[in-house]
């Protein structure tokens, strides 16, 4: 039986400045998810990375060797060692790692709560992982029902009035540095959904003019004219730079686009002072560039401050949201309970039948009189008692709710109707009827080990 294990740093855990090493990029994520599932001990993955948090999402074997060779993939995809890793790792297993997707997903766990951001970016990372084909029966139910969940969340509560995102703060701390923004010109450097999002934040706020530079410049251009800005071309940055208040970037760069030396010379012809929030991960503007006269530069930790200030107002709406996810959670616990018991039932009704078949084999000498619709009669009677004998062992199995119990009842049936056995039983008819009887494949032959709900051993 498969186990749920959710590894990975948010914000919570680790500064931006390991999160942006350790960050996958859709190209990166991709290789990751081929590599863990290429692995003996993890059968399903997907990775989830954002500005504030990267994690696998984990359908495995033996949760301990699968918990380690993650560990080492992430740390070799990050250049660094998993021991500088790991003190800033969380890892959750089962419900607990279901509970915590669903509350990522409806930015419960965000450093924005309520953040309209994460649903997308977690229907993203699922879809990436349907196109590697990484996931299956698991996977595939968890993501459908967080994404769910967080839907009726957003309908059901408050929790994202006023569309709260990362985009909606960066104008918070532009105000509290820059004051009024009205008439200001803005960069936007980034043509995705958080560039988007970012552009019509300003532009709520009063800012006039927006550029957009992006490496896509066809993209760029459909921004700008969606907020009466206009798209700027890389090579033309520096130029915009001399005369713009404010940057903000959030492309998915792996290097900066911004360094240090080269907005020296910008800043060198400038009087004024500049705004640049960073709101990548990895940071697409060099740390270095704080250090330059009349250059103010605030990254994604920088934008945790100014949150952390408004949380209050939200915290109703959150309790309310928690209440919903602990109904979504356990309609998705029922589902993944009965991964458990299935393979038993199935082997123990495919028995059923196969004494029910045997049974009329043994005693065909008896009925040769018989006339074909009378024998059709016969074998749909033996077969109804067959499954009328095993109905209420299937429905105790199916109907407890103790995890302890389910696993004494597995046990015990498996046992007692010889499902495991590889001789002849009572219940078997010699090996010519061994080979006609459904058998279990390998990936379907249940663990011994039941589901488990195991308190999470590190949490964010």
């Amino acid at each position: 039986m498969s186990e749920l294990l959710a590894l990975g740093i948010s914000h919570k855990t680790a500064p931006v400045e390991l999160r942006e090493r350790v960050a996958l990029p859709e190209g990166r994520a991709a290789s990751v998810l081929r590599e863990l599932v290429s692995t003996e001990d993890i059968h399903e993955a997907v990775a989830l990375s954002t500005c504030n948090r990267t994690e696998l999402y984990l359908a495995v074997g033996d949760d301990v060797e699968a918990e380690t060779t993650a560990l080492g993939i992430l740390a070799r995809q990050a250049d660094i060692r998993p021991t500088e890793l790991v003190s800033h790792l969380y890892s959750i297993r089962n419900r607990e790692a279901a509970r915590h997707l669903f509350r990522v997903t409806a930015g419960l766990d965000a450093m924005v709560v309520g953040d309209t951001e994460r649903q997308g970016q977690v229907k993203r990372a699922y879809e990436l992982a349907l196109v590697e084909r990484t996931t299956s029966a698991i996977m595939n139910r968890l993501f459908r029902e967080a994404l769910t969940a967080g839907k009726r969340i957003r309908s059901e509560t408050a929790i994202s009035s006023g569309h709260v995102s990362v985009s909606s703060v960066a104008v918070a701390l532009a105000r509290e540095t820059l004051g009024d923004l009205t008439g200001r010109r803005v960069i936007i450097i980034g043509a995705g959904e958080t560039g988007e999002l970012t552009a019509k934040a300003f532009v709520d706020a009063g800012v006039t003019s927006v550029f957009v530079a992006n490496r896509h410049y066809d993209r760029a251009i459909g921004l700008a004219q969606r907020f009466g800005g206009r798209a700027v071309r890389f090579d033309e940055l520096p130029a915009e730079l001399e005369r713009s208040d404010i940057v903000v970037s959030s492309t998915g760069s792996p290097h900066s686009i911004i360094e240090r030396d080269e907005l020296a010379t910008v800043m060198a012809s400038r009087a004024q002072p500049l705004l640049l929030i960073d709101i990548a991960v990895p940071r697409d503007i060099d740390p270095g560039v704080g250090r330059l006269d009349g250059v103010v530069l605030r990254d994604i930790d920088d934008l945790q401050q100014v949150v952390e200030r408004n949380l209050s107002g939200r915290q109703a709406e959150a309790r309310r949201a928690e209440s919903l996810i602990d109904h979504e959670l356990e309609r998705f616990t029922r589902w993944l309970d009965t991964l458990e018991v299935l393979p038993t039932i199935t082997a123990l009704q495919a028995r059923g039948e196969s004494v029910a078949r045997h049974v009329l084999r043994e005693n065909e000498h008896r009925w040769e009189a018989l006339s074909e619709a009378d024998r059709e009669r016969l074998e749909v009677l033996a077969a109804t008692i067959a499954k009328r004998l095993l109905q209420q062992p299937i429905l105790k199995l199916k109907g407890n709710a103790d995890e302890h119990a389910t696993y004494a009842y597995i046990q015990a049936l498996r046992e007692l109707f010889a499902l495991d056995a590889q001789a002849d039983s009572a219940f078997s008819g010699g090996e010519h009827e061994r080979k006609a009887e459904p058998r279990l494949s390998k990936q379907t032959q249940p663990e011994v080990t039941p589901f488990r709900r195991r308190r999470a051993q590190r949490r964010p």
